[in-house]
């Protein structure tokens, strides 16, 4: 049975990017990737919802999308309560992204805590991540702390965010019974360059960035007054006019001028505390299909043994996803993963996914931008 920690818990969903193109052919500018299925199983937002509603109240969790993410809800999620999908007009990065829930969270409940994630969570180990999620919000209950959870990074990944730690904290009085382990944060740092990223990892001292963030809505509303004043006001504007008959028009103005920004930047780099849980519960970003390929084994396994419209000849180890009724040859290939659609056909070595970018900045350039 689900044990829900209490009702003053809620989860914000960050599905508004229009990237992950880098699972080009699958994921395009019409189907982000947060909206693909790319194990069989369901699209990758219905996989963090299910993720984050063994912890919280199903009618706690928020989804803040685009136009276009909301119709793409309405068709493949239609069970998800609508008045939980909060539309950006544009998006402006996840700084306005997190200040749009904070204003509808902080209307419903001021006592919340909340818990913000992107779209793409993948949780492979879903007891290890409630254990996470579960020390966060004590931390953010007890304190005024903002809290992040870190990834230890196992290779020098340039499409990563990283946190710089500091010492170890002493536990808190709600972990004692945790095997979770509390940081100070030093810095944080954006995608860096594949040298600075093994800098990074030969230091010790950094690990990935998860992109999940736990605060109490009072806590993250004062670091928005004092770091980012001009947004603040706009969320306030925008907290006035919720349940009114402005409440649309004004959400559509304030997104006419604000400017993008991220809530790393903006926030998490000048906030007076913050603290990061060292997390392992089998994190990935599935930022290649090298990724997937990782965590896909089963379906690996099937591509080669199962399906009977793909024949192979003298090839082994390949990776194939293909519309179920195409027919498919390999001859003579080794090693390489094939993802195959209606109008575009991918084929590329193994470890060499992540050159799926300078495929995508070609095609642009190339006047393709049907295709992408």
């Amino acid at each position: 049975m689900t044990h829900y920690p209490g009702e003053h818990i809620y989860a914000v969903i960050m599905a508004g990017g229009t990237g992950g193109l880098m699972l080009w052919p699958f994921s395009r500018k019409k189907k982000p990737k947060q909206f693909i299925d790319v194990f069989g199983s369901g699209a990758m937002i219905e996989s963090a919802i299910a993720s984050l509603g063994d912890y919280v109240l199903p009618e706690n969790i928020y989804v803040v999308t685009s136009a276009q993410g909301e119709k793409m809800m309405h068709q493949t999620l239609s069970w998800f309560p609508k008045e939980n999908i909060l539309v950006e007009p544009v998006a402006r990065d996840t700084a306005p992204c997190i200040a749009l829930a904070t204003a509808y969270i902080s209307k419903r409940d001021p006592d919340a805590v909340m818990v913000a994630v992107p779209a793409d969570l993948l949780v492979l180990d879903k007891k290890s991540f409630i254990e996470l999620l579960n020390a966060g919000v004590q931390i953010a209950q007890s304190s005024k702390r903002i809290v992040t959870i870190g990834i230890t990074p196992d290779r020098p990944e340039p499409e990563y965010g990283y946190i710089q730690i500091d010492k170890p904290q002493p536990t808190d009085d709600c972990l004692h019974d945790s095997n979770v382990t509390m940081f100070s944060v030093r810095a944080f740092a954006e995608k860096p360059d594949v040298k600075t990223a093994q800098e990074f990892i030969d230091s010790g001292d950094f690990y990935w960035n998860s992109g999940i963030l736990i605060w109490n809505i009072n806590v993250i509303r004062n670091e928005f007054e004092r770091s980012m004043p001009d947004l603040f006001k706009d969320l306030q504007s925008i907290y006035d006019a919720i349940g009114s008959d402005r409440e649309q028009s004004v959400i559509e103005d304030v997104y006419s001028w604000i400017h993008p920004i991220s809530i790393a930047y903006g926030i998490m780099e000048k906030a007076e505390s913050v603290c990061m849980l060292a997390g392992d519960f089998g994190w990935t970003d599935l930022g290649s299909w090298d990724d997937v390929l990782k965590i896909d084994k089963k379906s690996a396994e099937a591509s080669r043994q199962s399906d009977l419209n793909l024949v192979q000849v003298d090839s082994a180890n390949n990776f194939v996803k293909k519309p179920e009724k195409k027919a498919l040859a390999i001859v003579g290939l080794e090693d390489i993963i094939v993802i195959d659609t209606d109008d575009a056909l991918l084929i590329c070595h193994k470890g060499r996914s992540q050159d799926v970018r300078k495929v995508v900045e070609i095609m642009r350039r190339e006047g393709l931008e049907d295709y992408l």
